[in-house]
C-alpha cells in the first residue's frame, strides 16, 4: 500500500484528501468505492501540515460537507500524486510492452528472422527512444523510426483501404492518422484513405474503427503491394 495525496482547486481553494495511490487510481477508472482509497476520513486544506478545510469552505466549494461525496470529487477530477516509485514500475512495465510487441511482430529484413528481446532492449537503448505513458499502439510508428537507426527492423503490416462516411470522419481521424498512407476526399463528402497498420494491431484497430463508425465504414485489405 502506497499512501499518497490526491487534490483539487475548486472554489479558488485548495482541497486535499490522503489515498491509497493504487485503489485511488482505479477509482478514477471507474472501479471500486470510496472506502478503498480514502485512508484518513478528513478533507484537508494543507495535508502536509494536518490542516482541514472549514465546513464553510467545503459547502461553499463542493454544496456539501459529506466526506465520501467530496473525496470522490477530488479523485474524479483532481489530480493524484504519483509517487517515483510508481512512475517508474509505469515506465518498466509500459517499456517491457514495447519489447514484447517488437519481437512478436518485427523481423530482420536482411535475414528475414525476428529479433531477441535483448536485441531490442539494447536497440531502444542505443537509440535513447522515449517511451510515452500512451496505448503502444499510439507511438509505434515513431518507436520503429527511432530504433531502425541502430538495427535493421521491419514490422509485418496489413495494408487496408477505408471509405469512412461524411458523418464519421471527424471521429475517425484519431484512429487512422498515425497510419494514414494516403486520403481523398470524396465529392459527397465521405474519407476514402489507405492505412498501413502493424499486422499484430490490426484486430484491435478494426475493433476501433468500428466502434466509432458502428460498422459503418467499408474496408478492403489492399494485396500484392
Amino acid at each position: 500500500m502506497t499512501q499518497t495525496t490526491a487534490r483539487i482547486k475548486q472554489a479558488g481553494i485548495n482541497f486535499e484528501i490522503m489515498v491509497d495511490l493504487d485503489n485511488a487510481l482505479k477509482f478514477k477508472k471507474g472501479e471500486g468505492i470510496v472506502s478503498d482509497f480514502l485512508q484518513i476520513d478528513k478533507i484537508f486544506s494543507d495535508s502536509k501540515k494536518g490542516e482541514t478545510a472549514p465546513g464553510s469552505d467545503l459547502k461553499k466549494a463542493f454544496g456539501t460537507e459529506d466526506v465520501n461525496a467530496i473525496a470522490e470529487k477530488i479523485v474524479k477530477n483532481g489530480e493524484i500524486l504519483l509517487t517515483q516509485e510508481h512512475r517508474d514500475e509505469e515506465k518498466e512495465k509500459k517499456f517491457k510492452q514495447v519489447v514484447d510487441f517488437l519481437v512478436s511482430n518485427a523481423i530482420d529484413p536482411q535475414t528475414g528472422n525476428p529479433h531477441t528481446s535483448e536485441r531490442i532492449k539494447r536497440a531502444l537503448e542505443q537509440a535513447h527512444v522515449n517511451i510515452k505513458n500512451v496505448p503502444v499502439e499510439n507511438q509505434i510508428t515513431d518507436i520503429i523510426s527511432e530504433i531502425s537507426k541502430t538495427i535493421p527492423i521491419k514490422v509485418e503490416t496489413k495494408k487496408v483501404k477505408i471509405i469512412v462516411p461524411a458523418m464519421h470522419t471527424g471521429k475517425v481521424y484519431g484512429i487512422i492518422n498515425q497510419y494514414k498512407e494516403s486520403e481523398k476526399w470524396l465529392d459527397n463528402g465521405d474519407l476514402d484513405v489507405i492505412v498501413n497498420v502493424p499486422a499484430g494491431l490490426i484486430m484491435d484497430f478494426y475493433d476501433k474503427l468500428n466502434s466509432v463508425t458502428h460498422g459503418g465504414a467499408v474496408t478492403e485489405e489492399v494485396k500484392g503491394e
